[in-house]
């Protein structure tokens, strides 16, 4: 394997690219992990548990796209390359002082903090090394870190370490659990035609054994794995999986490389019911459909096919990057079984065949599943009980959205501009706003999980909240003026702020709730100030907030 990943890092410059921080790199999230519902793609670095970072920029270019978002990558941006690769730095604090001009510049014109622009080649021009941002904890990060990518010319992202980004490693990744799986209702596994946890054990070496089992008819397995790094004890993505069968290689997930218009099959790789039920992921090795190009050297789909009386060795190595590796090893006795325990499937009356398009109708609620929504056949739970439709459980992964639709002619107009679906959350069942469109008396949004639904009303407007001033006061010295906007029901849609009739530009920080002005973007020139501030809901339902200050 070591010579498969050395041939593999030669087809990628390894002087090119410089690391974006000057700190010792340390991890909290590997390339490809596995994330809700995508793989990651790139590397989320530490930064000592603080914004402010110098990030600088890898290698010399241009600055060809600029992304500023509430949500996702925060503030982000994105250097193209000469050799024709793009390199992403994302959950930035701030753009270096002539970037942040430009963004500015086009924020105040567009009247809108979040933005996207592309720069032409000649605009902003980059040199190796160049700093180019600070870092930060902006977007949907889960605390300050950087997260940094390289991409192909097709944008394509690539494991940045097969670019020379080193990271110190010498941690053999780890098994957590190991299952086996029936692919069928004349397989078995120990006298069952259901999922069978194994038991693991650890030895010396490091690696692992499994007690043997007998089985009959085609299985596969599926693992639970981490790896972890030298300085963190962050639980990381590895980098390789294969498999082996009395010495032959008949599987391999290969995590160099992907696309994103792949990333969403992630959920068809993983044992999506375990993870949705046990909160674990487990990566099937073997493929069921599954159009992932992370799958390599595949024989049989990865599966296994024991016949009464023989005796097959399974080898199952995981790697990371560094060719740190851990094997497993099941022996597997092919034992044909007189008595069986079979499972019972639950069949309704509303039967899904994945290749055609289905729509399903109750009351006033329809849903439209489209052609490929799913990956296989299946029975549908469908029922709908008031205002309520219960849509099987979360636990069929899909591959896109299917549409639910409620039909609200029954209630007042002044009603209907309040209500909204929502998607039920947890045991509590708590309502969710799902992005609602209204399109005269019909109501719908699309989802791309199952479970319950339900039309809900918002009433209440936003609340909003002066954090650092109050009216009347003198702001003379202050750098900057912060609000609290929040809205428990369906959120917060959009804001907008004046000062004495003009825009001004409000950073918004979901995570804290915050509205942030800086007084050094030199818009506030009046001594007596007049802040008007609107903020609506995802239903429509708005609060003003007004107030003097002063300044000089």
């Amino acid at each position: 394997m070591l010579s498969t990943i050395t041939v593999a890092q030669n087809n990628y410059p390894q002087d090119y690219f410089r690391s974006p921080l000057d700190i010792p790199l340390i991890l909290s999230g590997t390339f490809a992990e596995l994330r809700s519902n995508h793989f990651h793609s790139g590397l989320d670095i530490k930064t000592q548990q603080r914004i402010g970072l110098n990030v600088y920029a890898s290698a010399g270019g241009f600055v060809s796209r600029i992304k500023v978002s509430h949500y996702g990558y925060g503030k982000a941006l994105y250097i193209t390359h000469p050799n024709g690769y793009t390199t992403v730095y994302a959950h930035l604090h701030k753009f270096s002082p002539d970037i942040e001009a430009y963004v500015k510049k086009h924020q105040y014109e567009k009247e809108s903090f979040q933005i996207e622009l592309f720069p032409s080649a000649d605009e902003l021009k980059i040199e190796k090394g160049q700093i180019v941002a600070l870092s930060g904890n902006t977007g949907g990060s889960g605390g300050p870190h950087l997260h940094y990518e390289i991409r192909d010319k097709t944008e394509r992202p690539i494991n940045p370490m097969l670019f020379g980004i080193d990271i110190r490693d010498s941690i053999n990744p780890l098994i957590y659990s190991i299952y086996a799986y029936p692919m069928d209702e004349n397989s078995f596994i120990n006298q069952s035609n259901s999922k069978t946890k194994l038991r693991l054990i650890p030895i010396e070496s490091g690696d692992y054994v499994v007690e043997s089992i007998e089985a009959i008819g085609n299985i596969g397995f599926g693992i639970e794995t981490i790896d972890r790094q030298n300085l963190a004890a962050n639980k990381n993505g590895v980098y390789n999986i294969q498999t082996f069968v009395n010495g032959s290689k008949i599987f391999e997930l290969d995590f160099s490389r992907f696309s994103f218009s792949e990333t969403k099959h992630l959920n068809r790789l993983i044992d999506y019911e375990h993870y949705k039920t046990q909160k674990s992921r487990v990566q099937k090795l073997f493929n069921q459909n599954n159009p992932l190009s992370l799958y390599k050297d595949v024989l049989n789909d990865g599966v296994l096919s024991i016949k009464d009386s023989t005796h097959s060795v399974y080898k199952i190595k995981v790697g990371d990057f560094k060719s740190n590796n851990t094997w497993a090893t099941i022996n597997i006795k092919g034992q044909k079984l007189d008595s069986v325990k079979g499972e019972t499937k639950k069949i309704t009356p509303y039967y899904i065949s994945a290749n055609e398009a289905t729509n399903l109708k109750k009351g006033k609620v329809s849903v439209d599943f489209f052609k490929d929504t799913f990956y296989e056949d299946f029975y549908l739970d469908f029922d709908v009980k008031n205002d309520t439709l219960i849509l099987h459980e979360d636990i069929i992964p899909t591959k896109k959205s299917f549409k639910v639709s409620y039909d609200v002619s029954a209630y007042s107009d002044k009603d209907k501009s309040k209500l909204y679906i929502a998607k039920l959350i947890g045991y509590k069942k708590f309502p969710a706003y799902s992005s609602t469109k209204k399109t005269g008396n019909v109501l719908t949004t699309y989802s791309k999980t199952l479970g319950e639904f339900a039309l809900a009303t918002d009433t209440i407007s936003p609340t909003i909240t002066p954090i650092n001033f109050k009216k009347g006061q003198w702001l003379s010295n202050f750098r900057f003026l912060k609000i609290k906007i929040d809205d428990e029901i369906s959120g917060i849609s959009n804001y907008r702020a004046t000062v004495n009739g003009k825009w001004i530009l409000m950073e918004y920080d979901y995570k804290t709730k915050t509205l942030t002005h800086d007084f050094n973007d030199g818009m506030i020139t009046e001594t007596k100030n007049n802040l008007k501030l609107i903020v609506t809901d995802n239903v429509g339902n708005n609060s003003t907030f007004e107030t003097v200050f002063y300044r000089k």
